[in-house]
């Protein structure tokens, strides 16, 4: 059975300067998401799968969905607040969404198969799904037993300020022990540098791997978030801005000995825009992977 893409995708706008995740930036109006799509098939995954918020459902097919769905098949899941274990309730004045492991949940009735995980408004180039859809394959039956694709953080930088990312440790075989969120990583006179918390400031060896959120997980994935997520809200349940992220979820795996986590390597360079700025520099850059021969000019032609 082939692997699933999840493709979070929920609010269809994104955080980085107003620019939505529908906003063309390919030469005949493609979307980050054109690309990842066009990308994953190519490598051999099966099914799409879309989570969004209900309300963007019919711009979001008529604008998306529509230029691949004859591709490959297409479906889609909606992240609602509301949607929680039995017994638990959302406080009234929350508007903000439990964040990427409850948009992943909202998928556990649907795959039932190996599936990667990722952001609807990221470019990670080919290479990336490649080796993510081949661990997949692999994967096919196990049961805590994951993976993610580690991007060297010096082609994860935005040339525009400051970027996040999980600063990830891994052991000698290979798979993850640690993630670490570094919140202010730029590059200052030829030296990826965090600025942390208390201003002081932390050198990052350039290939240090970090997570972009591409990741690869069994169905069973879906049963421990279950687990967890009710542990998650017996704390923070009536919390305005508790999020539940993926991180999070595997670090409880990791540390409980539940799941074992492989970083997968990968020569794409990560691209997105983390600021407007950024706009210009991303759609140079699909220029010049169209110009290498990695895409036509129109992706759905």
């Amino acid at each position: 059975m082939k692997p699933t893409l999840y493709v979070m995708a929920a609010g269809m706008g994104s955080r980085y300067g107003g620019l939505k995740q529908m906003d063309g930036l390919g030469p005949s109006g493609e979307t980050i998401i054109d690309y990842s799509i066009y990308d994953a098939i190519k490598v051999g995954f099966g099914k799409i799968v879309f989570v969004i918020r209900h309300d963007f459902e019919q711009d979001f097919r008529n604008i998306v969905v529509a230029k691949f769905a004859s591709k490959i098949p297409v479906e889609i899941v909606f992240q609602d607040l509301n949607n929680l274990p039995k017994g638990y309730t959302v406080n009234p004045e929350r508007v903000k969404p439990w964040g990427t492991n409850h948009a992943v949940l909202m998928g556990k009735d649907i795959v039932k198969e190996p599936f990667a995980v990722i952001n609807g408004d990221d470019f990670y180039g080919r290479n990336s799904f490649q080796v993510l859809c081949d661990e997949l394959t692999r994967m096919e039956g196990k049961k805590g037993q994951y993976c993610m694709v580690g991007f060297p953080v010096k082609n994860t930088l935005s040339e525009s300020g400051t970027v996040s990312r999980g600063v990830c440790k891994k052991d000698a075989q290979g798979y993850l022990t640690s993630i670490v969120e570094h919140t202010k990583i730029e590059d200052i006179d030829g030296k990826i540098i965090n600025t942390n918390e208390d201003g002081s400031k932390t050198e990052i060896m350039p290939n240090v791997p970090v997570s972009m959120n591409m990741w690869g997980f069994t169905p069973d994935y879906f049963e421990y978030s279950i687990e967890f997520f009710k542990e998650f809200l017996k704390v923070s349940e009536k919390s305005l801005k508790a999020e539940f992220y993926i991180p999070t979820m595997v670090d409880h795996l990791i540390n409980t000995a539940k799941a074992k986590v492989k970083v997968l390597d990968t020569e794409s360079k990560w691209f997105g825009v983390t600021y407007a700025a950024d706009k210009e520099s991303v759609q140079q850059k699909l220029n010049e992977l169209i110009d290498k021969g990695m895409y036509p000019s129109n992706l759905w032609k």
